[in-house]
């Protein structure tokens, strides 16, 4: 049996396929449109997804949409009545877009993929978040998680499940939501929002959360269950398509950050690739403290609550495992803290935990609850993505005359990659089929040696020329794990696998990894060779070389741009950057 889970129209479009309950492919879009984001009907994923699995979409049992478009539009129709007339302006622009393809979404899919009305179904968007989550998680039985900006009417999900059967037995809904709240503050900072928001976790660390008191007492009020309720005397989200926040939170935090603004402080020093310091340096840097205080606030007040959700959930349901999903479930540093302050022992986060995910959850729902067919897929790992063989490759490469070197074997390459890490240079690895969700774990990855702080300047100004506040991550073989960083049982975790928690380094080994530690902690990535054969050898080979079982590891792609897709995308990539070595499968180039 064939079922295909769709999300689009919202952000970061997506599709699953599954056969007989087992994962097959799973994508983005922005993947093959080259469109970071793409919310647009998944026509590129979907093609993939079903060339992988060798079939037609005549052939499909089930396609299965993420959520309720009508019950969404429901909730679009009375947050205009009730923002009106504010909300003329926004209500006139969404009326266009339902109109025109929202609201039609069953023949917009019958029309597409040429199937029948009847094999068409519609998930619950949070109950798509929740199945995502458990049903390919090694649990029997688990709490459940939810947390994003929006669904249909809901914003926050908390239950059990077991077997086959998901129960959510409490919610929160709009426009109480954890998940805007800290899009605003993203937005205030002069991030994008469904974009920047790991940004504002990343600039935190450099701050202190000064204006905690200011988010409790004016623009959240929280129960001791972890239940919250927004003061929209801030916020303009519910009637504006343009602004989350309004005049009375600029009154509260100061004018917003100019997105243009060159961030650091006294904790996040200079770096060479600003150009020479400017004359008002200091001022600046107290300017970006500011800022960087915010970050910190509502960053802490964001973990608070979820600890208060999550030890509230434990009490009622007394399961050591949890399941989470949703936008929020890929703030890394809420999900370390779960496991040190709360009594939950195992969490499982899957890697596409936001609205892509959806497309999975969806599928997994239909196929073990309404369906009724037992479980049996566990995801291991992440790599669901489209392969390239080496034909291809080789193919690519001399039509466009690139010179390049092969390898008659994986030891022969490793040795040589091995050589070009230690030496400082930085590599561009491209193997297999591409990852599941934005994190980048080992087949389109940009490695490099993690051992000199300097290296992320190196990065960034041969790739990335980003933010230095934001973190590189290591990728540590599995079994060092306990030794790098503090936390128990850091092995079974599965959002290690999947960059999805950050945990604190132990001192003494902080400073050998420097390039990858945050102000002493780090989203690590773990490593088991089974997982991933020639990753795990490359990390193994430059730890036997060095002694040190860590790369740093970020995500291929140039600012601006989704993760590389094909051979072309990694070399356009590599001839635009500062990449010194590039590998493609068994082939190299070389500047």
């Amino acid at each position: 049996m064939h079922i295909l889970g769709l999300s689009f129209f919202y952000h970061d479009s997506a599709a699953a396929l599954l056969y007989d309950g087992t994962l097959v492919a799973a994508a983005e879009e922005e993947r093959f449109s080259r469109i970071k984001h793409d919310f647009s009907f998944p026509a590129l994923a979907i093609q993939f997804c079903l060339e992988e699995a060798g079939i037609t979409s005549k052939d499909l049992d089930y396609v299965v949409f993420y959520e309720k478009p009508f019950q969404k539009f429901e909730r679009i129709l009375m947050t205009a009545f009730q923002g009106y007339p504010r909300s003329w302006r926004p209500f006139g622009q969404a009326m266009i877009s339902w109109f025109g393809d929202k609201l039609w979404m069953k023949n917009l899919i019958r029309t597409k993929l040429g199937i029948p009305e009847n094999k068409i179904l519609f998930g619950d968007h949070h109950l798509s978040h929740a199945a995502s989550a458990f049903y390919p998680s090694p649990f029997d039985e688990a709490a459940i998680l939810t947390l994003d900006g929006v669904g249909e009417w809901t914003t926050a999900t908390s239950g059990t499940a077991k077997g086959n059967e998901i129960m959510l037995q409490n919610e929160i809904r709009f426009p109480h939501s954890l998940g805007i709240l800290y899009s605003a503050f993203t937005a205030f900072l002069g991030f994008q929002v469904n974009e920047g928001e790991y940004k504002v976790m990343g600039m935190a660390p450099y701050g202190q959360p000064r204006y905690i008191d200011k988010i409790y007492n004016k623009l959240i009020k929280v129960a001791d269950d972890g239940s919250f309720w927004i003061n929209m005397d801030y916020f303009s989200y519910h009637y504006s398509d343009r602004h989350t926040f309004n005049r009375r939170f600029i009154d509260l935090f100061g004018p917003p950050r100019d997105p243009k603004m060159h961030f650091y402080t006294s904790k996040a020093r200079f770096p060479s690739y600003f150009g020479d310091k400017p004359v008002d340096f200091d001022q600046q840097c107290y300017l970006n403290e500011h800022y960087a205080d915010i970050a910190a606030s509502i960053q802490k007040a964001t973990e608070e609550i979820i600890l208060k959700l999550a030890n509230d959930l434990y009490r009622k349901t007394g399961l050591k495992k949890l399941c989470m999903a949703g936008g929020v479930a890929l703030n890394s540093v809420a999900n370390g803290r779960i496991l040190f302050e709360t009594p939950f022992e195992e969490l499982f986060i899957q890697p596409a935990a936001g609205d892509s995910g959806g497309a999975l959850g969806a599928a997994l729902h239909a196929y073990h609850c309404l369906l009724g067919k037992p479980r049996g897929f566990r995801l291991e790992h992440a790599y669901w993505g489209k392969a390239y063989n080496e034909d291809t490759i080789q193919t690519f490469l001399e039509n466009n005359n690139i010179a390049y070197e092969t390898f008659p074997d994986d030891g022969k390459l490793l040795d040589r990659v091995t050589d070009d890490l230690v030496q400082g240079k930085v590599v561009g690895w491209f193997q297999g089929r591409f990852e599941w969700g934005p994190r980048a774990l080992g087949n389109r990855s940009i490695l490099a040696d993690p051992r000199s702080e300097l290296m992320k300047d190196t990065v960034n100004i041969k790739i990335k020329f980003r933010e230095p506040f934001r973190p590189f991550a290591p990728v540590i073989l599995e079994q060092y794990a306990a030794d790098y960083f503090e936390g128990t049982n850091i092995v079974s975790q599965y959002p290690a696998r999947y960059m999805l928690l950050v945990l604190p380094l132990k001192v003494e080994k902080a400073a050998q990894i420097s390039a990858v530690s945050h102000m002493g902690t780090a989203r690590l990535q773990t490593i088991r060779r089974e997982w991933n054969p020639r990753y795990y050898d490359i990390v193994d080979r430059f730890a036997q070389a060095t002694g040190v079982p860590v790369l740093l590891n970020t995500s291929f792609n140039l600012r601006g741009e989704p993760i590389v897709t094909t051979p072309e995308n990694a070399y356009n990539t590599f001839c635009k950057s500062g990449i010194d070595v590039l590998v493609l499968e068994r082939y190299m180039i070389r500047k």
